[in-house]
């Protein structure tokens, strides 16, 4: 069928599209699947108590369930939960902000789909714009959002190697450039797929720059902190009218109400919200209604905190042992994790690339996602890309020993079959 440039764009295969059908066919396959590949975050059982406990207020108080489900909120998003938002975080963080600075879209895939559409691509005066990424790998979302070619742009990173199992990428600044064709800065907080977490001198420097071009910093902190917070090193909130701070409820436990939330100056915002009404009319309303109390009494903060944050560092460390003792005498590294549910994998000099392994491993029933797919914007041919997997650690944990077990036995044999 004959299509648009638009249709020839979105509508093929892509990266996002093969996480999100092999994480659809895993939930209904007829033979257990190992998912160690999609974005899911885990059930956790205090976790889903507290949004069994919000649905059940919700469902008796009056007819706020009937409104969140039988009407259209504003395309900025529901009000009630935008001033909660902006509420908690001035007083929690001191942000000079109000609900005019808070909008809502279905989902940070859609958020991110908005904004880099905005600040790149052809401009009125014919200048092109793109967005630049000062740390690659990045987020796999982001590599098929733009609707022109050539969106992105970024530079490959410095590697410091830790130990003998460990690394750590590192944004070069040195080499970093920030050219006349830039329209926003972006970048993840931890870094998803690595769980690489920016300092945040690192942030001020990138602010700096971005402000030396009159151009925005996009944070995104699906992960990070204020909220669900899945961090563990040192990572202060940070805002600023320069900034657009993106956060989602997904990773808090909420995947399926669909809920982005974008934090940014009031002309943003608006722009956003108009988008908001061509795209979809008004972002989904059930998510906010279900996290409005939590959100009003600071509730959230404590359950990223206390509940949420814990239990994704106790699967961390267990993702560790079982990856050095089953990946005993292969030469492997992993980058050193400091947040998401994320492990990221480094095999030095592989004979077989990451897309080869993830199509061994889908025949285990093992599904990971193949590293090449984490790179927006990079052209130059980097052997790099296609030695890494990004590996999900969010599941109970015999599934994860298990998928662990299956990429070193395949890793080894990649290495008996070149010998």
């Amino acid at each position: 069928m004959n299509v648009s440039k638009f249709g020839r764009k979105l509508a093929v295969p892509s990266g996002i599209g093969q996480l999100m059908d092999d994480l659809g066919e895993a939930e209904w396959a007829e033979h257990e699947v190992l998912m160690l590949g999609g974005g899911n975050p885990a059930h956790i059982p205090e976790v889903q108590h507290e949004l069994r406990r919000s649905m059940t207020a919700l469902l008796a108080a009056g007819n706020r369930f009937e409104r969140a489900i039988g009407s259209y909120d504003p395309p900025a998003g529901n009000g009630e939960f935008t001033a909660a938002i902006a509420h908690l975080l001035r007083d929690r963080y001191g942000w000079a902000l109000g609900p005019e600075n808070v909008a809502l879209t279905n989902g940070s895939q859609s958020l991110f789909f908005i904004l880099l559409n905005l600040f790149a691509g052809e401009y009125e005066d014919g200048t092109a714009k793109k967005i630049l990424f000062p740390l690659v790998p990045e987020y796999i979302g982001y590599c098929d959002v733009g609707l022109s070619e050539g969106l992105f742009t970024t530079r490959k990173p410095r590697i410091e190697r830790l130990d003998e199992h460990t690394f750590k990428y590192y944004i070069d600044f040195e080499g970093l450039r920030v050219a006349d064709d830039l329209g926003a800065i972006c970048v993840s907080r931890p870094t998803n797929p690595t769980g690489n977490v920016l300092t945040r001198e690192e942030l001020e420097r990138l602010n700096r720059l971005a402000l030396g071009r009159g151009i925005p910093l996009i944070l995104d902190n699906a992960y990070g902190p204020p909220f669900p917070n899945i961090v563990f090193a040192q990572a202060e909130p940070l805002w600023n009218e320069n900034m657009i701070v993106c956060l989602s409820l997904s990773k808090l436990g909420l995947p399926g109400v669909r809920t982005g939330i974008v934090i940014a100056r009031r002309e943003v915002i608006e722009m956003v919200a108009r988008v908001n009404a061509v795209m979809s009319l008004a972002p989904g309303g059930i998510g906010p209604a279900l996290l409005t109390d939590l959100v009003g009494t600071s509730r959230i903060i404590a359950l990223g905190r206390d509940i949420i944050q814990p239990f994704y560092r106790t699967k961390m460390q267990e993702a560790l042992a079982l990856i050095h003792r089953h990946f005993a005498g292969l030469d492997y590294r992993v980058h050193q994790p400091e947040g998401t549910f994320f492990v990221w994998l480094w095999f030095p000099n592989l004979p077989i690339t990451s897309q080869q392994l993830y199509e061994r491993l889908k025949q285990r029933r093992v599904l990971v996602i193949p590293g090449h797919h984490f790179f927006p914007g990079l052209t130059e041919p980097w052997p790099h890309t296609h030695e890494c997997l990004r590996v999900n650690y969010a599941q109970e944990h015999r599934v994860v020993a298990a998928g662990m077990e299956a990429i070193a036995a395949e890793v080894r044999r990649a290495w008996e079959e070149r010998s």
